[in-house]
């Protein structure tokens, strides 16, 4: 079973992933430029995640949706377990958002521009400048009532337990009053691991679990402090067992 699934993924499941980021890249591009950045930055590349994770045959378990209100915006913060996280989230989040991700991801093909049109947050770490133009522009897009999509290990696991959380996204929500929201996923690193040697994923249950918001418990380090470390926690709960522990991830 495993050769007809990597033998289907090379006939049918690649091929049209590769057409469909295109044409997802160049609608969202051309959308955002007409205007509307906030609809072409997100339903296009919902449609693309949710057609791509069914393209794979990959089951999906979603929890949680209920714990978010659609009308209000919140910062999100999800473990990082590999390329198809991207694709869970988009698909099965049932918010609209935008993301920040790391500076060096402007530069893939397609994917770059289309995420740089639609408004999506680079992070930029080369001076204080650049960190604080970052932010400004988190603010902006926070504060127009979007919400905000972040990973904060910052790089995918080696191993598909969790490594330490940064503390941007809470020193945003805490500055801007917004609540987090733990974000579990699942399955991400079984399908397509950051070390895999081949272009090819494995099939796996793929689930995602959206946690109760944390509201602001008061303002300054203190509260953004207790805030990850709640965030932290959560999120690990929701993996299983034998996921439920740190694991020193060397690129952080």
């Amino acid at each position: 079973m495993k050769y007809l699934y990597y033998l289907y993924q090379i006939v049918f499941a690649l091929p049209l992933l590769l057409i469909t980021t295109a044409l997802t890249s160049l609608t969202t591009v051309i959308g955002s430029t007409l205007g509307f950045a906030n609809f072409w930055n997100y339903w296009p590349a919902k449609i693309w995640s949710w057609v791509t994770i069914r393209t794979f045959l990959l089951p999906v378990h979603v929890e949680g949706r209920e714990n978010i209100d659609k009308k209000t915006s919140y910062v999100f913060v999800s473990n990082h377990q590999g390329f198809f996280d991207i694709f869970l989230i988009y698909a099965f989040l049932g918010h609209s958002f935008r993301w920040m991700m790391k500076k060096s991801l402007r530069k893939m093909p397609m994917i770059g521009k289309a995420c740089e049109s639609g408004g999506q947050i680079f992070v930029d770490k080369s001076g204080p400048k650049a960190i604080k133009r970052t932010y400004d522009q988190a603010r902006m897009v926070l504060k127009n009532g979007v919400s905000l999509m972040v990973f904060p290990e910052g790089s995918r696991t080696f191993t598909g337990c969790m490594g330490i959380f940064k503390k941007g996204a809470f020193q945003l929500a805490d500055e801007l009053q917004l609540p987090i929201v733990p974000v579990s996923i699942n399955g991400p690193f079984d399908v397509f691991p950051r070390t895999a040697k081949l272009p090819l994923a494995h099939w796996s249950r793929l689930s995602i679990k959206i946690h109760k918001p944390i509201p602001p418990k008061g303002k300054g380090h203190e509260n953004e402090l207790a805030t990850l470390k709640e965030a932290y926690e959560v999120v690990m709960s929701g993996l299983p067992k034998e996921r439920q522990k740190y694991v020193k991830n060397d690129d952080q």
